[in-house]
C-alpha cells in the first residue's frame, strides 16, 4: 500500500507538460521580492502573495506539484480554504521543504551542509496531517577542479540518509526518498530555466559523471546540485 501510493505520486508529480512549482522561498528571500514591489514582507503579505499564485486559474494544467514553505503550509487562501486543500482539489500535489537551509560545513572553508534533522520526526508527522504529501530535502554540492571533497559528500550523504530513515520511521510516515539530480535553477516563483552551456570543461565534466553516477549526461556547473525529494508512502 505505501510503496504504491509513492509510486502513485512521483508519477503524478512526473506528468507529460507539467513541472513542480517551487515556492518554498525562506522568509528572508521572499522579503527580498516584496522588497523589490516596495511591499512589506508579514504573514499577511506572504499569504496574499501565495494566493495570488495558487489561484491562478489554470494553473494545475502546467503544475503536476508544489513545494511550500512550512509557513505557508498551514496557511488559508482568502476563501478560507488550506492551501494543501486548495492545491489538492485542483489535482496538484503539495509538498514542503523540511531542510533548514545550507550552511557553512564545519572543516571546510567553502563548501556547505543541509540541516534541518532537529525535530524532524515530529514536524513530518505535522505536515502530513496538514496536507503534504511529499516533501524535499537538497544537498548543496559544488562543482569545481577542487571540489566537492570526499568529506563535503560523505557529510551531506550522511544527513541524507539520516533524513529518509526519519522518514521512514515516522508515525505518520511520509514515505521513502526518490533521487534525482537537478539541472535547472529555481528562480521567481519556482520558474525553471534550463541550464544553457553546453561545454564544460573536461575534469568539470568527469566529476559532474561521477554524481550523476557515470551514466547521465553532465549537468551545468553553475546550476548542478544534489538534490533529494520525499515523495509520501
Amino acid at each position: 500500500m505505501h510503496e504504491q501510493a509513492l509510486i502513485d505520486t512521483a508519477k503524478a508529480l512526473v506528468s507529460d507538460g507539467k513541472g513542480i512549482l517551487a515556492a518554498d522561498e525562506s522568509t528572508g528571500t521572499i522579503k527580498k521580492r516584496l522588497d523589490s514591489i516596495n511591499v512589506e514582507s508579514t504573514e499577511q503579505t506572504r499569504q496574499a502573495y501565495r494566493n495570488l499564485l495558487f489561484t491562478t486559474e489554470g494553473a494545475e494544467d502546467f503544475i503536476s506539484g508544489v513545494i511550500l514553505f512550512e509557513e505557508t503550509l498551514f496557511q488559508k487562501a482568502d476563501d478560507g480554504t488550506p492551501f494543501s486543500k486548495l492545491l489538492a482539489d485542483k489535482g496538484v500535489i503539495p509538498g514542503i521543504k523540511v531542510d533548514k537551509g545550507a550552511k557553512p560545513l564545519a572543516g571546510s572553508s567553502e563548501e556547505k551542509v543541509t540541516e534541518g534533522l532537529d525535530g524532524l520526526r515530529e514536524r513530518l508527522a505535522d505536515y502530513a496531517q496538514a496536507g503534504a504529501r511529499f516533501a524535499k530535502w537538497r544537498g548543496v554540492i559544488d562543482i569545481t577542479d577542487e571540489r566537492p571533497t570526499d568529506y563535503c559528500v560523505h557529510v551531506n550523504a550522511h544527513a541524507l540518509a539520516r533524513e529518509e530513515i526519519l522518514h521512514r520511521s515516522a508515525k505518520a510516515r511520509i514515505g521513502e526518498i526518490v533521487h534525482r539530480h537537478r539541472r535547472h535553477r529555481f528562480i521567481a516563483a519556482g520558474q525553471l530555466v534550463p541550464a544553457l552551456r553546453s561545454r564544460l570543461h573536461p575534469v568539470e565534466a568527469q566529476r559532474n559523471r561521477r554524481v550523476d553516477g557515470g551514466g547521465a549526461e553532465p549537468a551545468a556547473a553553475e546550476a548542478d546540485k544534489t538534490e533529494a525529494v520525499a515523495a509520501k508512502a
